[in-house]
């Protein structure tokens, strides 16, 4: 193949090469990445869509779940719910063995949708009677969770123990809805 005009040749190619670099630039790579971008949106939206679908099929049964959790929670009135813990302690104390020497209740007001009552117990007894109280206490219905234990020997030989117990309770406004 022979070139006529080299120069114009040259002219052309160098103006096709232009062309073909600033498509790129400027067509090409903002396209690529607005393709990638959707992609990204497109899978956390299905993502998302699933989770979704995964929770309407679950409905029923959270809302079950959250009305039990609801029904067994502390009342927002707080001497109602000091009263009802004080009631049930007494109650597990009694069907354990164990005797409580003291207990320390105390509220927090961590947000508005709820209130924690802590509450420190001290209690006295066998190992069982300690242990049975302890079961009572968590295997109970009430919305109470155990933060911390401590047991120390009350005498020599360890058959009187003494039972510390950080205890928190829920306490749920009433329901709006």
């Amino acid at each position: 193949m022979k070139i006529e005009n080299r120069q114009q040749f040259l002219v052309v190619l160098t103006l096709l090469a232009a062309a073909l670099l600033i498509g790129d630039r400027l067509i090409y790579e903002p396209l690529s990445r607005a393709w990638s971008a959707r992609a990204a949106q497109i899978r956390e939206l299905k993502t998302r869509i699933r989770e979704g679908n995964l929770l309407i099929r679950r409905e029923s049964d959270l809302r079950r779940r959250w009305n039990e959790m609801r029904a067994n929670a502390l009342p927002a009135d707080s001497a109602q719910a000091e009263q009802r813990v004080l009631a049930a302690l007494d109650d597990w104390s009694r069907a354990s063995g164990a005797q409580i020497t003291g207990i320390l209740p105390q509220w927090r007001n961590d947000s508005t949708n709820y209130l924690t009552l802590n509450c420190r117990v001290e209690a006295t007894g066998p190992l069982a009677a300690l242990s049975q109280f302890l079961y009572h206490i968590e295997k109970g219905p009430m919305a109470l969770k155990v933060d911390s234990a401590e047991l120390s020997a009350r005498d020599n030989t360890g058959q009187q123990l003494s039972l510390t117990l950080q205890l928190s309770g829920l306490a749920l406004p009433p329901q709006t809805r």
